[in-house]
């Protein structure tokens, strides 16, 4: 599949739905060692003047080291029939297994990092941003006690978006 660059201006999505509901792929990397995984939290707007996306990994992800290490990373979305590689995408590690393979996704090399041919839409970020988020700023104890039983808080990037791709013949 061919992609085309697009203006962030053209994009008509809602980003609830886009990554909330549908997931996405945040992969780091260059041709020669790369990992991604599943996320389904994460933001898109302006900051710092700046069209942004922020996303969030948890300490243990593998995916991180990578995100860490790189300047760039992507987020990529999927049609519906890519829901299983997804699924595998989000629940096996790439130290323990080439879940690419397993996943049948394609790596898709582009501005020295990774993303995926069988994306219906890629954005090529920039992290502006990283923070770990402390339970001491969480204001809500619930929030804490339902999705940090472990207390494996999430690190949160505020990435730039550089570059949007979309399938040759993907509707934005």
């Amino acid at each position: 599949m061919g992609f085309k660059k697009i203006a962030v201006e053209e994009l008509n999505f809602n980003p609830f739905t886009k990554i909330g509901t549908e997931w996405m792929l945040i992969t780091a990397g260059d041709e020669n060692n790369f990992n991604t995984m599943t996320a389904s939290w994460g933001g898109m707007g302006i900051m710092w003047n700046k069209n942004v996306i922020t996303a969030y990994i948890r300490p243990q992800r593998y995916t991180k080291e990578f995100v860490d290490a790189n300047e760039l990373f992507t987020v990529s979305f999927y049609d519906k029939e890519y829901r299983k590689a997804l699924n595998i995408c989000g629940t096996k590690s790439g130290r323990d297994c080439d879940k690419v393979k397993e996943a049948g996704l394609t790596p898709y090399f582009i501005d020295g990092t990774t993303a995926f041919e069988e994306a219906n839409m890629i954005f090529v970020l920039r992290k502006l941003y990283s923070d770990p988020m402390p339970a001491e700023n969480l204001l809500d104890q619930e929030i804490d006690q339902k999705c940090y039983p472990n207390k494996d808080y999430h690190t949160m990037y505020v990435s730039e978006i550089v570059k949007v791709l979309v399938a040759d013949c993907q509707a934005v």
